[in-house]
């Protein structure tokens, strides 16, 4: 009982302090101005056109940290903050979203295969579950292994998630520094704003890749029991 409490503990621990780092990071370096005083969508446009991407567009989109690049309509979407704001973390965030426009551009594998997996991903998180239990309640293993087999999908998207963010994150710093959009005593800053970004992609990776190894140790203890 102790193991499982200290279990669900860490996978909630886990998710809390990566957004908890995000938002001190953002909250911090948006109140940072950058040197070069450009506004989000600015510095999105700069590497864009820099690139020859001049069909992909830039977007004003509501909330906070909802800035996300469309594959489908080819807009990097920037939250009204890093949309209008002039600071460091305004001009991170908004290269990094053009990081996935050029890896869309240069059709980047990891992209691609991620994009390949997203019908399996949604499956898999929305019937895993429901197969798992049938499984457990009926004391059958084969749903249980089927719902298992469906959660190994959603967790595959997941963990390829992560290097297509961190090379969104590599190209940014590329490109901001290349392009002048920062100087060299706000690379730092910079790096932090997307290192800590990235935190919230190795935190879901994680707890996912936590849950199926325990619902695996599950399905074993009930093979054995059969």
């Amino acid at each position: 009982m102790g193991a499982y409490l200290i279990y669900f503990a860490i996978i909630i621990i886990i998710p809390i302090w990566a957004q908890f780092k995000v938002k001190g990071a953002y909250n911090k370096y948006s109140k940072v101005a950058s040197s070069s005083h450009m506004t989000g969508a600015e510095v999105a446009r700069r590497i864009l056109d820099a690139n020859g991407l001049y069909d992909v567009s830039v977007s004003e989109v509501r909330g906070q940290l909802t800035d996300h690049y469309d594959p489908r309509t080819k807009a990097v979407r920037l939250s009204s903050g890093n949309y209008h704001g002039h600071s460091v973390a305004a001009a991170a965030i908004a290269a990094h979203e053009v990081g996935h426009a050029i890896q869309d551009a240069e059709s980047y594998s990891f992209l691609r295969l991620r994009h390949t997996l997203v019908p399996v991903a949604n499956i898999g998180s929305n019937f895993s579950w429901i197969l798992i239990m049938i499984g457990f309640f009926a004391g059958a293993s084969g749903f249980v292994l089927l719902g298992i087999l469906f959660m190994a999908g959603a967790v595959l998207f997941q963990v390829v998630t992560l290097p297509v963010e961190f090379n969104a994150s590599n190209r940014a710093m590329d490109q901001v520094v290349s392009l002048g959009v920062i100087r060299n005593d706000e690379e730092r800053e910079t790096k932090k704003v997307l290192n800590a970004a990235a935190l919230t992609y190795v935190a879901a990776a994680a707890v996912a890749v936590l849950e199926l190894l325990r619902l695996v140790l599950i399905y074993t203890g009930m093979q054995r029991s059969e």
